[in-house]
């Protein structure tokens, strides 16, 4: 079963951006997906790379050779690697780290420990995402706000 956030709705029926959980899965298995090659998959394409589990180093190989047979499909040459991170900070439920901590007190709030610890990977690993100056962060307050970290 697939898992979308609820910040993600208003393209998650179309896919046309990458969804959180495939944003996972591409630094799971560290390949550098574009938003360009992800525009020129089908929707079919799409939903596969949502569905297909990347959790096993089994899982983790088939996805990425999948992923870049269908990118070299489509652009001619696989997508860039990036390294994986054997401890990657959203498998870490002790610390938060710190642009997430920074981001967090821009809009506000404090991120207590127990908090940061009752998050889910995957809901670790969306405000990770979220809180980097490189991405649009737009969607940090709203997922915050899922994740109950703002007490209302």
């Amino acid at each position: 079963m697939s898992e979308f956030f609820q910040f993600e709705t208003d393209f998650v029926d179309s896919l046309r951006c990458i969804p959180m959980q495939v944003r996972l899965k591409l630094d799971t298995c560290g390949v550098k997906l574009k938003l360009t090659h992800w525009n020129q998959f089908s929707q079919s394409e799409r939903q596969v790379l949502v569905a297909m589990p990347c959790k096993t180093t089994t899982e983790v190989e088939a996805y990425r050779e999948f992923l870049q047979n269908l990118v070299a499909g489509y652009a001619g040459q696989p997508a860039a690697e990036l390294p994986i991170d054997p401890h990657p900070p959203w498998l870490d439920a002790t610390q938060i780290p710190e642009e997430v901590r920074v981001k967090a007190e821009e809009c506000g709030v404090t991120i207590a420990r127990e908090d940061w610890e009752a998050l889910t990977p995957s809901q670790r690993f969306a405000l990770i995402k979220l809180s980097r100056p490189s991405h649009e962060n737009r969607n940090f307050l709203p997922a915050l706000k899922e994740f109950q970290l703002i007490k209302c």
